[in-house]
């Protein structure tokens, strides 16, 4: 990847989370400055990462994947950060996946190699778009999924206006009754793969699917999951049976942040009498959360207990620091963050420590009776015990739950050391 361009773009000083004494800065230029949250260099609220969680979660993905043998292409949406981008490719992703055209060229703009688009590429405009940027880069590799007739049929129209000079590489989705996209039969997968299939200028490459469309809890969900990649392994041995696939290896791709064990000792047992390559496509484990992903990670070493072997599982990287501005009134703190700054789609976000500048040297765990009890645009009500130590002007980390919806509402986001001093400053592109 290339991040020159926006390595050396200056950081805007009305960018969100930006002090307002400082300048404008190239974005390279941030991590040297010595800025630190602890002494309140960064106006509050504000988003950060802990770099040592980062790369202890990378590490902990790269021992997954070495161990069960699968390759991970990671979900742009979670963070559209073509830094973080990078760092996942250069710890070993297979590609980055995206899900809009937006996303897509975020990721051509920056220089991914390989982008998988778990979503079905439809209309003029964008099917173009994509076709001419297979045609000016010969080393870039796409893929996308297709579950109708009428899919392959836009694609081919498409192709014999602007043809490729190679097959355009198609993943057949399966889906689920009530859920999102993708085949809901054998009968009509079938169909449309013998489809792609007769297309020249199509390469029926693999099966794709999401998991985690099933809906319900996590335990109730498994069996679910495991029939629903059961007929996902159906569909490629089917298509398998009647050679509609391109040469080489079969790709079967699915696997969530959720569930992504269960979806590799599922596809790995498939028994195609071809090589087979895994795809997952976590994306939230390089962040992870404090609440719906810790929750489920527990519940895959429950029932996955090889990954033990792995040590420590994943550690929650994303925290946002607000200030408290009031304490209205007795079992009450408002704090300076809101609906505009953090995840609150599943969960509200779970107060964690505290920092009172001049008496502290480090963060003090809260303990239980703090809990948010509410969210407006910009304030957090926090509810505390009789004996709170808390009073205006005091710091707050809150955990999330859902980093997708936390991302999305920062274009900045801080890399912090251990110390909270900012060591890199990552652009979102939302």
């Amino acid at each position: 990847m290339n991040l020159d361009e926006l390595l050396n773009a200056p950081v805007s000083p009305t960018a969100k989370g930006w002090p307002a004494v400082a300048d404008a800065l190239p974005l390279r230029e941030v991590g040297r400055q010595g800025w630190n949250l602890l002494r309140e260099d960064l106006p509050l609220p504000v988003a950060v990462l802990k770099g040592s969680a980062l790369a202890h979660n990378s590490r902990w993905m790269r021992g997954f994947l070495e161990r069960f043998d699968v390759r991970l292409c990671p979900h742009g949406k979670t963070t559209m950060a073509p830094q973080l981008f990078a760092r996942q490719l250069g710890d070993g992703a297979w590609g980055i996946t995206v899900a809009t055209m937006q996303q897509l060229m975020v990721c051509r703009r920056f220089g991914v190699p390989r982008v998988l688009m778990a979503n079905q590429l439809v209309g003029r405009q964008a099917i173009r778009a994509v076709l001419a940027e297979l045609q000016a880069d010969p080393g870039f590799e796409f893929l996308c999924l297709v579950d109708s007739l009428d899919g392959v049929g836009a694609l081919r129209r498409e192709l014999e206006q602007m043809p490729l000079g190679r097959p355009l590489e198609i993943l057949l989705e399966g889906g689920v009754a009530g859920g999102r996209t993708g085949c809901r039969t054998a009968e009509q997968a079938l169909a449309v793969a013998r489809a792609i299939a007769a297309v020249p200028e199509l390469a029926l490459v693999g099966i794709e699917g999401f998991e985690d469309v099933v809906g319900g809890g996590i335990a109730e969900a498994e069996p679910k999951i495991a029939a629903f990649l059961g007929y996902l392994v159906d569909l490629a041995r089917a298509c398998a049976a009647e050679d509609l696939f391109a040469p080489g290896p079969v790709i079967l791709s699915a696997g969530g942040s959720k569930y992504f064990d269960q979806v590799t000792s599922a596809f790995r047992a498939a028994d195609l009498d071809r090589p087979v390559e895994v795809v997952l496509r976590s994306g939230c484990y390089l962040s992870h959360d404090s609440k719906i992903y810790t929750d489920a990670f527990a519940r895959l070493r429950a029932r996955t207990p090889e990954v033990q072997h792995l040590g420590e599982g994943l550690r929650p990287a994303l925290e946002l620091w607000a200030t408290v501005q009031s304490t209205p009134e007795p079992g009450l703190a408002i704090a300076t963050m809101g609906k505009r700054d953090v995840s609150h789609d599943l969960d509200l976000p779970l107060a964690r420590q505290w920092f009172r500048p001049g008496l502290h040297q480090r963060p003090q765990d809260l303990g239980p009776g703090f809990q948010v009890s509410g969210l407006y645009d910009q304030h957090t009500c926090l509810r505390v015990p009789a004996d709170s130590p808390l009073r205006v002007g005091d710091l707050v980390s809150f955990g999330i739950s859902h980093p997708c919806t936390t991302f999305d509402k920062w274009r900045l986001l801080y890399v912090v050391d251990d110390d909270y001093t900012v060591t890199e400053a990552i652009r979102t592109f939302f």
